[in-house]
């Protein structure tokens, strides 16, 4: 290892210490030969990841990031369903982490980074941001016990219906039953064969101007102007499309002056929502109605009149067909909910039953409330009476959050949608950090200011010896004024590469995950 960080240090023309050669090995990077009294790699190999494109990409970051990152916590070596597996992807939320980060803090492996395991099987670990449950999930996969809060009642609808043990047979029964009485709800509209239609013409119209894979090889190599070529295009592709739309009568328009649903949706996708709405709202079991309604939500999200690529930030809704950057082609705004809401019913089943596999019996719970003030033990009491005579008895071992980033992310109007269906009182106002309060000096203080108020509060239920986790992207470096505040010590922080985004902008970025302990006196 010695002798392969001083010929990796010559090859790259930079230091690189012996960890990080073990880190290779360790993460299966590279091949190791002999056991570990004698342990060698093959110089072959070295070289080949260094010129590999991750290999190149590392080298390229940690050139702009500094060399204190640890690429082993970026997990870029998994698929995309492995990072999203089982309940991870039950719904949509910006702003989450990946399961393994949380795993490899939570679990009790060590290795040359993580000195020692920090949480163990029956513990208690509290994530105040609880955001989609992602803590929550992994702490159970681990035998380990979680107590979640969030200000957003949506945010624990999704995170109590992703840990939550389930009725499967009563779940398929309603899914099934609802979308047969869809299916014949849109039986004889209009919109059903105006949509087989246009995808019929859509289909002959891509095949000629927008051949797969050749249009995209000519747009890499500039044989075409994509933006010139796709507008023009859309505007011959808009005369079949109003034909068409005018031969069914169809409607299209949106009111852009009334609530969320007026104007992101058409009025025939509004009624097929708030049919499918009625018959969930009359379910008589409450979990069964719950995940049914977080299918609807997600349902929904992927049928507002936008394009494919601005689902995650709406711009202006799109009441007509267009040139589609993200899939090279001609494409649509939803027309009708049923083909999302079939296929999420079953996507949803079988994730609930995939994690039903791997779960433990260690209790997990989502709580609303605001995580400054809520007074945790009182309000676990009213829920879950198990839970809380074990949190009151041994206390919560620690935190494991990813607290909001200043500036970034509104909360609550991610899922606007989800609000306006299901009549849930929104907290804005009391989100923390906010994209719409910015990210100047005053926005900043009171970023601090919170932040810590939350972890005063945290500390007040948490064992003598606590450890607190809080992942965080920190431009702005506040955390050691937070810890400050919040009487605590920055004893370790973790930086990692943060890869797979979703964002346009792949550039290099970086996260921090501080370990904080209390304070010496």
């Amino acid at each position: 290892i010695k002798e392969a960080s001083q010929w990796a240090s010559q090859y790259l023309k930079k230091n690189v210490t012996p960890s990080s050669i073990s880190y290779l090995v360790q993460y299966g990077r590279i091949r190791k030969f002999g056991d570990n009294g004698s342990l060698k790699i093959s110089k072959k190999d070295l070289a080949r990841y260094y010129e590999s494109y991750n290999g190149k990409r590392e080298i390229h970051w940690k050139n702009q990031l500094g060399d204190d990152l640890n690429w082993g916590l970026s997990f870029d070596q998994l698929k995309e369903s492995e990072r999203t597996k089982h309940v991870h992807r039950l719904h949509p939320y910006k702003g989450k982490f990946i399961p393994q980060l949380v795993e490899y803090f939570l679990d009790d492996h060590i290795d040359m980074f993580k000195k020692k395991a920090y949480f163990r099987q029956g513990d208690i670990v509290l994530d105040p941001f609880a955001g989609s449950g992602t803590t929550l999930v992994q702490a159970n996969e681990l035998g380990i016990y979680a107590i979640g809060i969030d200000i957003s009642s949506f945010n624990s609808l999704i995170s109590n219906v992703k840990i939550r043990k389930h009725n499967f047979i009563e779940i398929y029964y309603e899914t099934s039953r609802i979308t047969k009485a869809l299916r014949k709800y849109i039986a004889d509209s209009n919109t059903v064969i105006f949509e087989k239609r246009l995808l019929e013409e859509l289909a002959k119209f891509n095949d000629k101007f927008f051949p797969s894979p050749d249009f995209k090889h000519w747009v890499s190599e500039r044989k075409i102007d994509e933006e010139k070529y796709g507008a023009e295009k859309a505007g011959n592709f808009l005369s079949i499309f109003n034909k068409l739309k005018d031969e069914y009568g169809i409607c299209l328009s949106t009111n852009g002056n009334g609530n969320f649903h007026d104007k992101w949706f058409f009025k025939h996708v509004k009624s097929e929502i708030e049919f499918v709405y009625g018959l969930i709202e009359k379910i008589v079991d409450e979990d069964v109605r719950e995940v049914l309604s977080i299918i609807l939500s997600r349902t929904i999200r992927s049928c507002r009149a936008t394009t494919h690529s601005d689902l995650a930030t709406l711009k202006e809704p799109v009441t007509a067909t267009y040139y589609c950057h993200k899939h090279g082609k001609m494409c649509k705004p939803l027309f009708s909910i049923f083909g999302w809401w079939e296929r999420y019913c079953q996507d949803t089943l079988e994730r609930l039953e995939e994690f039903n596999k791997v779960r433990t019996n260690a209790h997990q719970i989502c709580l609303t409330g605001d995580a400054r003030n809520i007074n945790i033990f009182e309000s676990l009491k009213k829920v879950d009476k198990n839970l809380y005579a074990l949190a009151k008895k041994t206390k919560i071992a620690g935190v494991f959050s990813s607290p909001p980033y200043v500036g970034l992310i509104d909360y609550h109007e991610q899922h606007a949608y989800a609000y306006d269906l299901f009549g849930l009182e929104r907290q804005d106002n009391s989100e923390i950090g906010p994209l719409s309060k910015g990210q100047g000096k005053d926005a900043r203080e009171l970023y601090i200011e919170d932040i810590a108020a939350v972890l005063l509060n945290c500390q007040k239920f948490l064992s003598r010896n606590f450890v607190i986790f809080l992942v965080a992207n920190d431009k702005f470096n506040l955390y050691p004024k937070i810890a400050e505040l919040a009487k605590l010590t920055i004893v370790e922080q973790y930086r990692r590469p943060v890869l797979n985004r979703t964002e346009r902008d792949k550039g290099a970025y970086s996260e921090s995950i501080f370990c904080l302990r209390k304070m010496q006196e």
